[in-house]
């Protein structure tokens, strides 16, 4: 593949767990740039079977540099999950055309709420296909930034096989979207933010096992190109180093804040979805209860009586729950058909609507014999080992192998003798300590990592 001129490269040894506070000359702005209009609104797509949280922490760092809240929007395609083939249907999954539109209508809605006449697509993954699809097939003039996280523009594989999977490189899908000397659809600036390595879907496999790409397979002729540096899959979207280009590319200025600026008064609410027949949808469930408790940080348990309860109703929606932005939560969701879920989070910093909720996947055969089982999540990006500090119960996880960060959660099996007890997960700057459940009640711990 041949790399754009315009390709760059960035941080090779950056830190991906540190939040770094970058110190910007202040800007002069207009009252109007002071308040965000001066940035087209924005609409952030996820990649395959995620949802609109994923962005939560992005959202944040844009409204902590003066993005209005009501100017952005993250989408939920009702099934995120890519069909085998795409010419086949399957079930609770989804063809690009259907990606396309869905992302078409919210392009529309986006636009009749701001009053904008174009707006900016933010896209993880295959999110990323998506947008690229959306663009050059009806909604170029809707369309006047796009940022491409992480998406495996040339394929996570380019082989003679397989050629309807869409993330195939040699199928008609993708070489449809890169026909021509240039890569991008006219009129739009791209610009694709892709890692220096250690993205597990843009390596080249083994001489046994090659894929026909390579680590390279982000790049985009016509694309403004950057290498973000040790980052993973997921980061290339969700990681503070890549808010700080997302921002600057479609603000054309540095951002004033890369942290995150707290709220006094934190308001909370999204959506419950499930994952029939194990495939996760965004599809809304009724009748699920969602409880709030604060929690002791130290120890995990409850500090007081529950501070929100609501069961959903056919639209799935839940909130707002008003809680305390300095501590940390325990959200309890029961749901039909699914194990109890107590969620163990870290204190939310400001409010959110985008606070989706599905439960754990049910017990697996060798986990119906053990007292209580426990997860650690990490929705924004993977566990890498050596590279970040990953102790579960004061251990490194026996089910996180060292390399290429390739998995983004670790589950615990305890007998139930342990059951009741205090459980650790820590990330590294990130801590939070969860409850273990008894697994006879049909219920499972997960510790949710926000970063």
């Amino acid at each position: 593949m041949t790399l754009s001129r315009r390709t760059i490269l960035l941080g090779a040894g950056s830190l991906p767990f540190a939040v770094a506070s970058f110190r910007t000359a202040a800007l002069a702005q207009s009252p109007s740039a002071e308040k965000g209009y001066d940035v087209p609104p924005i609409l952030f797509v996820h990649g395959n079977g995620d949802y609109d949280a994923v962005w939560m922490t992005t959202m944040w760092r844009m409204e902590s540099n003066g993005i209005a809240r009501d100017r952005m929007t993250a989408i939920n395609f009702t099934n995120p999950t890519a069909r085998d083939d795409n010419t086949v249907a399957q079930a609770n999954c989804s063809s690009t055309e259907d990606q396309r539109r869905e992302l078409a209508a919210a392009i529309t809605e986006l636009k009749h709420r701001t009053g904008a006449q174009r707006v900016a697509l933010v896209g993880s993954s295959r999110g990323g296909y998506t947008i690229r699809n959306a663009v050059k097939n009806g909604n170029v003039y809707d369309v006047s930034h796009v940022v491409l996280c992480g998406t495996p523009n040339h394929g996570v594989f380019a082989l003679d096989t397989r050629l309807n999977s869409e993330f195939n490189g040699r199928g008609p899908f993708l070489s449809g979207l890169n026909a021509g000397d240039s890569e991008v659809t006219p009129g739009v600036a791209f610009l694709t933010l892709r890692s220096d390595g250690i993205d597990k879907f843009a390596q080249s496999g083994t001489p046994d096992a090659p894929t026909g790409v390579t680590p390279d397979s982000a790049v985009l002729n016509g694309a403004t190109n950057l290498k973000l540096g040790a980052l993973d899959h997921r980061e290339t979207a969700f990681h503070p180093r890549a808010f700080r280009e997302i921002y600057k590319f479609i603000a054309g200025r540095e951002p004033a804040l890369i942290t995150i600026k707290p709220e006094r008064s934190v308001r909370l609410s999204g959506l419950v979805t499930g994952t029939p027949g194990g495939m996760p949808t965004n599809i809304p469930v009724a009748g699920a209860t969602v409880e709030l408790f604060h929690v002791d940080r130290n120890s995990g348990e409850r500090r007081g009586d529950v501070v929100y309860r609501w069961t959903t109703a056919a639209d799935g929606r839940w909130g707002p729950a008003e809680v305390e932005a300095t501590s940390p939560i325990e959200i309890v969701l029961t749901t039909p058909d699914a194990p109890t879920t107590h969620f163990y989070r870290s204190p939310f910093p400001r409010s959110s609507n985008v606070v989706h909720l599905r439960a754990a996947r049910p017990f697996a055969p060798d986990e119906k014999d053990a007292g209580a089982v426990v997860i650690m999540s990490r929705p924004r990006g993977y566990f890498g080992l050596p590279r970040d500090i990953v102790l579960f119960d004061g251990k490194e996880p026996a089910d996180v192998t060292p390399g290429v960060p390739a998995v983004s959660a670790s589950t615990l099996r305890f007998p139930a003798s342990e059951v009741g007890r205090m459980i650790v997960a820590q990330f590294n700057e990130e801590r939070i300590v969860a409850r273990i459940w008894p697994a006879s009640e049909n219920r499972i711990a997960v510790a949710e990592l926000t970063y």
